[in-house]
């Protein structure tokens, strides 16, 4: 009862459409959930559902990060409850749900916007076993400058970010997962990367591998792909299916209208990743037409269409 308590007294406005979740198998893990359990979990839903919306919606930022924290230790205490790994939380709409394929894990992500230039990431681990397993995901971006891009790190070392997408593959080191995710990073400047997810040899979690092939890093495999572009555009970084690889943007740098640094724009162009023998190896320029002179879209927070999670975006109250 006390994160409903508590939750009532935050601002609380209705989000869009519901966040997209990748179907999960049952696997030989999965504990049955019992009718009482199920009742919990749907009181915890309700309550987390509040808190979620509190966090992206509220203008009191305060009330933003208190929210943030109340909504943490629910879901922790959530899913340690018997069978939780199968229960969606398909209502708490503001929190990013990712499972693989072979449903060995979930994934919760959720951005808290603390200021203008300044924003953080909360997360959970759930792992697919009899006895409940969670691991904090703790956001250290803020002191990694410039981004880890050839090391491992543990789940209170995160590079925080909103995931979006995941893609499972396997490698003659075990199974890996590819992870998309944005970090809006700071008020001029955005940041999509691809990270990849595993567990060690010891089973335990660890996010970075040396699974990508670059020819601009020859005899060096990246941990994970960072890309930095200006927040007045928009870019692609995600799996196609129609091109079995991932493809993102190409990206131009070109001076910043707003200070005296450079920034980076799509070109109209695309590069891609594509998966051979257990690694993903830079594919230049997947097409041939490309725009002579890079698009400049409208701000990001001015008429887009989508947010980072699929759902409509509305206009900003004042």
């Amino acid at each position: 009862m006390k994160v409903y308590t508590i939750a009532t007294c935050l601002c609380l406005a209705a989000l869009g459409a519901p966040l997209h979740l990748w179907a999960q198998s049952k696997t030989a893990y999965a504990t049955r959930l019992a009718p009482a359990a199920m009742e919990r979990l749907a009181f915890w839903e309700d309550s987390l559902s509040r808190l979620a919306d509190t966090v992206v919606n509220c203008r009191d930022s305060l009330r933003r990060v208190t929210a943030s924290q109340l909504l943490q230790s629910g879901l922790e205490t959530a899913l340690q409850e018997p069978g939780a790994f199968n229960y969606t939380f398909g209502n708490v709409k503001a929190v990013s749900i990712l499972a693989p394929p072979d449903s060995s894990f979930r994934l919760f992500t959720w951005q808290l916007f603390v200021n203008d230039s300044t924003y953080q990431y909360q997360g959970l681990l759930q792992v697919n076993k009899p006895e409940p397993t969670l691991f904090p995901l703790t956001d250290r971006s803020a002191d990694m400058d410039p981004p880890p891009l050839f090391e491992a790190l543990p789940p209170d070392q995160w590079y925080g970010a909103l995931y979006y997408s995941i893609r499972q593959f396997d490698t003659p080191q075990g199974r890996r997962y590819l992870l998309m995710g944005f970090d809006a990073y700071s008020f001029f400047e955005r940041r999509k990367l691809i990270d990849v997810f595993l567990f060690d040899k010891n089973g335990q979690p660890e996010f970075g591998a040396p699974v990508f092939d670059r020819p601009q890093r020859p005899g060096s495999r990246e941990h994970r792909m960072v890309f930095d572009y200006s927040a007045e555009a928009s870019i692609k970084v995600n799996w196609d299916e129609e091109y079995k690889m991932v493809l993102f943007d190409h990206l131009l740098p070109v001076p910043s209208p707003y200070r005296s640094a450079m920034t980076a724009v799509p070109d109209g162009s695309y590069d891609g990743l594509r998966f051979e023998n257990g690694r993903w190896v830079f594919v230049d320029k997947v097409f041939n037409d490309f725009q002579e002179t890079p698009p400049f879209p409208v701000p990001v927070l001015n008429g887009r269409g989508k947010d980072i999670l699929g759902k409509d975006v509305k206009s900003k109250k004042n």
